[in-house]
């Protein structure tokens, strides 16, 4: 898969605010937020739960949409994206890896990674190979056979990291994916999120409550109560 880096920020946050409402009740989740992501950069999203993390990593991801401010993703303002744009622009741009692995139980590890690809264009030879690709990144080439049930928890969350991978976009977002790992099984898929900043040029923007989990990334950026703590 390309590395496409070029160190400019691939990612640029201007005075971003984000408030929910329901009936009279105001919750400010994200307020006047400011930050830019450099491309290749291994970013981890830090802070209390409500503290906004997950609802900035869903609008970076085009899942959510801000109430104010800016959000322009490889030079794109999501934001001013009708539905039907930013599905396509998501499709085509960003990688989800949660905190559940989705994957289907009847489907091979394989099977389970091609299933974005059944929605473009390419033939089955160009499929394969970027499934082969994909599974080779995390090191599961050798599971593509194995159904989800004969895999670890941290064999799981490495399909869903290549499944997340095989349209070779932009950005892997990425929201809690170890909260369901043992200790050894969130090393290796921690690893592999490094490994796919620093050798293969993706930016990975991750939520995490975990300083060691946090501690992968290149750089951590702390919230509280919608704000900006540290950057």
């Amino acid at each position: 898969m390309a590395d496409g880096r070029h160190n400019g920020p691939i990612v640029v946050i201007r005075n971003l605010t984000k408030v929910y409402e329901q009936g009279e009740i105001r919750v400010t989740a994200l307020d006047n937020i400011s930050l830019e992501i450099a491309e290749g950069e291994f970013l981890t999203l830090m802070g209390p739960s409500g503290s906004g993390k997950s609802t900035l990593l869903h609008i970076i991801a085009g899942i959510d949409r801000p109430t104010r401010g800016e959000c322009i993703v490889q030079g794109v303002d999501v934001a001013r994206l009708n539905e039907s744009e930013l599905a396509d622009w998501r499709n085509r741009n960003v990688g989800f890896v949660f905190q559940t692995f989705n994957l289907i139980p009847v489907l091979t590890a394989y099977e389970n990674v091609e299933l974005p690809l059944l929605l473009t264009r390419l033939s089955a030879r160009e499929r394969r190979r970027q499934v082969e690709t994909a599974l080779e990144l995390v090191g599961l080439a050798d599971r593509a056979r194995h159904l989800p049930r004969q895999l670890s928890g941290g064999q799981e969350q490495r399909v869903a990291i290549a499944r997340a991978l095989v349209t070779d976009p932009a950005l892997i977002v990425a929201d809690e994916p170890t909260g369901n790992l043992d200790s050894h099984s969130a090393h290796e898929v921690l690893s592999v999120l490094q490994s796919l900043s620093r050798d293969a040029g993706k930016t990975v923007i991750m939520v995490t409550h975990d300083p060691k989990a946090a501690a992968f990334g290149t750089r951590t950026v702390h919230l509280e109560k919608g704000e900006l703590l540290r950057d």
